[in-house]
């Protein structure tokens, strides 16, 4: 008797993990709904900055500070630069905000640049691919409840994550082509 229920936990544990990975299938088709209107041009950021070392983004015009965010980045964030994909490292360097998915699996994104031409030289001369698809997103469709707990594990493959509702501001002040640098350190 005593045996029959040490089975118990772990097939309880797998069927929980088994729902919640096909929830987060089924929420990833149906999207997010949505992306909000762009602010005003006066009002929108013409910079990114990231500074992985406290985890904040701050999005800039000129110099000033127009919003700061806590953020989630990749497991290995704090060993260094990209090198590859599959790393769990967010990169560092300069890079744009080069196009946006409304209906990507986690709560809207912004794809960042990466790699750019050094990126993808280095990883060449190494015999490795560089990675890419590095976005600034939401959470994962359905999870957005999770709100700023996310932010207790660095839990992306290397992308840069808020809340959804910081998502929702973060794509308003966002136009493309706006740049985004990704520093070790940063002090504003």
């Amino acid at each position: 008797m005593r045996y029959r229920s040490l089975y118990f936990i772990p097939v309880a544990l797998l069927l929980l993990a088994g729902a919640a990975v096909g929830y987060t299938k089924v929420m990833a088709r149906i999207g997010s709904g949505q992306p909000p209107a762009y602010a005003l041009p006066e009002q929108q950021a013409d910079r990114i900055v990231v500074s992985k070392g406290d985890k904040t983004m701050y999005l800039l015009r000129g110099d000033r500070i127009l919003k700061t965010y806590r953020i989630a980045m990749g497991s290995n964030w704090n060993q260094g630069h990209k090198q590859r994909e599959g790393d769990e490292r967010t990169p560092e360097g300069t890079y744009r905000i080069d196009w946006r998915n409304p209906r990507s699996i986690a709560h809207l994104s912004l794809h960042v640049s990466y790699p750019n031409a050094e990126d993808s030289e280095r990883a060449r001369q190494a015999g490795y691919s560089p990675g890419g698809n590095i976005m600034i997103h939401g959470l994962p469709n359905g999870w957005g409840a999770m709100g700023r707990l996310h932010r207790l594990l660095d839990w992306t493959d290397g992308c840069i994550a808020v809340t959804n509702d910081e998502m929702r501001e973060i794509w308003s002040l966002t136009p493309n082509g706006t740049s985004i640098t990704i520093k070790a350190e940063w002090a504003p």
